[in-house]
């Protein structure tokens, strides 16, 4: 029993000390002893001096302890306790070389937005003056643009790859040089604000700083002596546009300059104005907020291996009897992790920066930026929640016995009421059920610590929580069945004018109203961000492609029977098809019935453009290869709508094969690429190394009912009915049974996402900078 006591610290140690991370591989160079002695029990912690192996570069400090033999263990305890304090100064070693390699990257990125912010100065004085000698003139004329610098800056690569090639090379070069270098203890890389005077601007006068920006090298802009250009992201239809334009037309254009009128310029002419200094000055700005965030958690992380350390030997001393707790802290505290300064200081000195530049002098402002508070979570959410579900219940109940009653969703129910009225209710159930799994979502990625929010960008005052979108979901649903049930009520009870035909669809328009309402209630903020996301889906490829935005377009992939019931609703209302309740004008028409047709495919395709631009950013061929995977689902679209129009073996034939294939391509995708499991040399056979649900059969379950669900196709050569239902009740069903597996996916693909950031310790976004220095030949 005293054995087993005795080795309890060894294995606590094993678990407090998993959270440090970054193994490098380091030789013994020279050293510095410590002797710690207390009482008759006596330890040694050697400081030592490690190189990296790179010509003998001092690549920093290591610690070893070697453990005395008056320290008064004997024979088990004391092979244990060299165990422990090994594996405790590999863990110690392990903080320190992280910390400081984070550190350098940080310091890095502080020294550069130095020098953008005193860029970003230079042209906004330079602006402010070309506008105020330009001012009398300008007041005679109605002038379509801003005032502006009358030089020319260069663009840089404006293509869409070569920007997105550039922020990667920066990112490898920022990582290479904290890490190859040894940052010194002087001040040049703490204080980002020196060289800047109290009002933010460089110490010179204005004129100067005009004469100088219209000093030219070549293309660019020169500033402080060097010759910088501004590439500004092409993120919008815009700047995309121009950016195709150039890369299109490169040759000719470089021709033309080369012929052209510009004397010995012959550079692109592009005026600085107030627009353009804006776009840069939000950059920068966005670049400073992730850097205080980034060195935010750095002190988090500073401050929870401190306290890992604290506890792990204060068990230590508790179990041995032992009072090594302050000798080995005098270390820790000493360590580098602990003692730098550096992340501290410079974290004061972005604050001030910002304060000065981007708040007016006005630190309440500028904490709503770098430490924006968190939502609070209410207690009257829950109980709106629970008070909802309560109705909502009920009224389905309510409204499913009177469906009974009247024979509704059977063969032989009303026509008129299942082509009109049942399709608002099957769409605003799929939409909501929809939203009610992305709900469970939130929940379990919270639960097992899926930073979805870094992921998908949320701001962290706007983030939807997951009791919100209950609350949304069971608000929602309430109303549309009450309203559902007052409505199937009147149907049965005779009444069948226009008036109440029209009850479904202005609850539809009531929630497209309430959608777009400019208000700031009705979490505002949510739904325009929505609307955005859908925004830039239809406008693929013109919009650059971020996770937020494929992620919704493959929700929209799982909704194709929404927007299909969408598009009838919409055709049926505006032709006012209701008055004469003439429910089956939108499928006579041809052009309707092709535009159907049309949205059958769509999802497909803004999927396929995202793919398309994103392959165009970042020159990655996976990218054509799942652009491939919505092709061949746009294919077995098309072939099951020729089915449905002449029901021929041919035809069928054709289905099985196009929709098999496609299966496959897309199981493949969903296994390998987005859940990134099926590795054979995993060291957990058939997923992937690192899992974070313990459970693996889930994995294998969820694989498993991916696989069933992605067959709903076969209810197209099926043609299953249950019982006396009618067939849209059960397409409504095989519908429902597709979002679930979207619901599925979206976890996986999540917890994949979050792994490969968190093995390439990304945890804050790396911001571009508009400034990029040319090199003069």
């Amino acid at each position: 029993m005293a054995n087993t006591r005795s080795t309890a610290p060894y294995r606590y140690a094993a678990h407090m000390c998993s959270l440090v991370q970054t193994i490098f591989q380091v030789r013994w160079s020279t050293e510095t002893r410590f002797v710690c002695s207390v009482g008759t029990r006596a330890m040694q912690v050697h400081r030592k001096l490690a190189s990296s192996g790179n010509h003998g570069a001092v690549a920093g400090e290591v610690y070893e302890t070697e453990v005395l033999d008056a320290a008064g263990f004997a024979g088990a305890e004391a092979e244990a306790a060299r165990a422990f304090f090994q594996r405790l100064d590999e863990q110690l070693n392990k903080v320190n070389r992280f910390y400081e390699r984070k550190e350098g990257e940080f310091l890095e990125r502080g020294e550069c937005l130095r020098r953008q912010l005193q860029i970003l100065v230079e042209l906004k004085a330079a602006v402010t003056e070309a506008r105020r000698r330009g001012g009398s003139s300008a007041a005679g004329s109605a002038d379509l643009e801003d005032p502006s610098v009358s030089c020319s800056i260069l663009h840089g690569d404006q293509s869409l790859r070569g920007i997105t090639k550039q922020e990667h090379e920066s990112q490898e070069k920022l990582a290479d040089n904290a890490t190859a270098k040894n940052t010194d203890e002087g001040e040049d890389h703490l204080s980002i604000s020196e060289g800047l005077g109290d009002s933010g601007r460089i110490e010179k006068p204005t004129e100067e700083v005009a004469n100088k920006l219209m000093t030219f090298s070549g293309r660019a802009v020169t500033c402080q002596g060097r010759s910088v250009r501004i590439n500004i992201p092409v993120t919008t239809p815009s700047r995309t546009v121009f950016a195709i334009r150039e890369l299109l037309f490169d040759d000719m254009l470089s021709q033309s300059r080369k012929t052209g009128g510009n004397g010995g310029d012959g550079g692109e002419k592009l005026s600085i104005n107030k627009k353009k200094v804006h776009q840069a000055e939000k950059m920068i700005r966005g670049a400073l907020v992730e850097l205080y965030k980034g060195l935010g958690y750095l002190k988090t992380y500073r401050s929870l291996n401190m306290l890992a350390f604290v506890k792990i030997l204060k068990k230590f001393d508790k179990v041995t009897a032992k009072e090594v707790q302050t000798i080995y802290l005098k270390v820790v505290e000493s360590s580098y992790f602990n003692s730098s300064d550096k992340a501290i200081r410079l974290m004061d000195d972005v604050e001030e920066l910002f304060v000065r530049h981007f708040a007016s002098g006005d630190k309440r402002k500028a904490m709503k930026y770098l430490k924006p508070n968190q939502k609070e979570e209410s207690h009257a959410t829950t109980f709106f929640i629970g008070l909802f579900t309560g109705g909502f219940v009920a009224l389905f109940i309510g409204y499913c016995i009177m469906a009974h009653i009247s024979g509704m969703y059977t063969h032989q129910s009303n026509k008129v009421y299942m082509s009109t009225s049942y399709p608002v209710l099957s769409m605003f159930s799929l939409f909501f059920l929809h939203l009610f799994l992305y709900g469970c979502n939130i929940f379990m990625w919270r639960k097992t610590r899926i930073n979805y929010a870094f992921i998908f960008e949320f701001a962290p005052t706007k983030e939807l929580k997951y009791r919100d979108v209950f609350l949304i979901c069971t608000t929602s649903m309430t109303i549309v069945v009450g309203v559902m049930f007052a409505h199937l009520t009147l149907i049965v009870k005779g009444y069948s004018s226009s008036t109440v035909q029209a009850i479904p669809g202005c609850l539809l328009l009531v929630f497209l109203l309430v959608l777009v309402c400019p208000f700031k209630i009705l979490y505002r903020s949510s739904r325009y961000h929505f609307l955005i996301a859908i925004r830039n889906i239809i406008l693929t490829p013109f919009y650059k492609v971020v996770m937020v935005d494929f992620f919704m377009a493959d929700q929209l992939c799982s909704q194709v029977p929404l927007l299909r019931t969408l598009e009838y609703l919409a055709c049926y209302y505006i032709t006012s098809s209701y008055k004469t309740q003439d429910y089956g004008y939108c499928t006579r028409v041809k052009h309707f019935r092709d535009l159907a047709y049309a949205v059958s495919f769509l999802p497909y395709y803004w999927r396929a453009m995202q793919c398309a631009r994103r392959w165009f950013d970042e020159g990655d061929i996976n990218h054509i290869v799942n652009l491939g995977k919505y092709v061949s689902a746009m294919l077995a679209a098309g072939t099951k709508v020729a089915y449905e129009n002449d029901n021929s073996a041919g035809w069928l034939s054709l289905v099985v094969i196009v929709s098999s294939v496609a299966t496959i391509y897309q199981l493949y995708w969903d296994f390998v690429k987005d859940w990134g499991l099926l590795q054979f040399n995993s060291k957990n056979p058939w997923l992937r190394n690192d899992l974070i649900l313990k459970q693996k059969y889930i994995y294998f379950i969820s694989m498993g009912l991916n696989l069933l669900l992605r067959l709903a196709w076969l209810q197209t050569v099926i043609h299953p009915n249950i019982g006396s239902l009618d067939s849209r009740v059960t397409l409504f069903f095989l519908a429902a049974l597709e979002v679930i597996r979207r619901g599925l996916w979206n976890f996986y693909r999540l917890e994949n996402e979050h792994l490969n950031n968190a093995g390439k310790f990304r945890a804050v976004k790396v911001v571009p900078l508009p400034f990029h220095e040319v090199e003069e030949n």
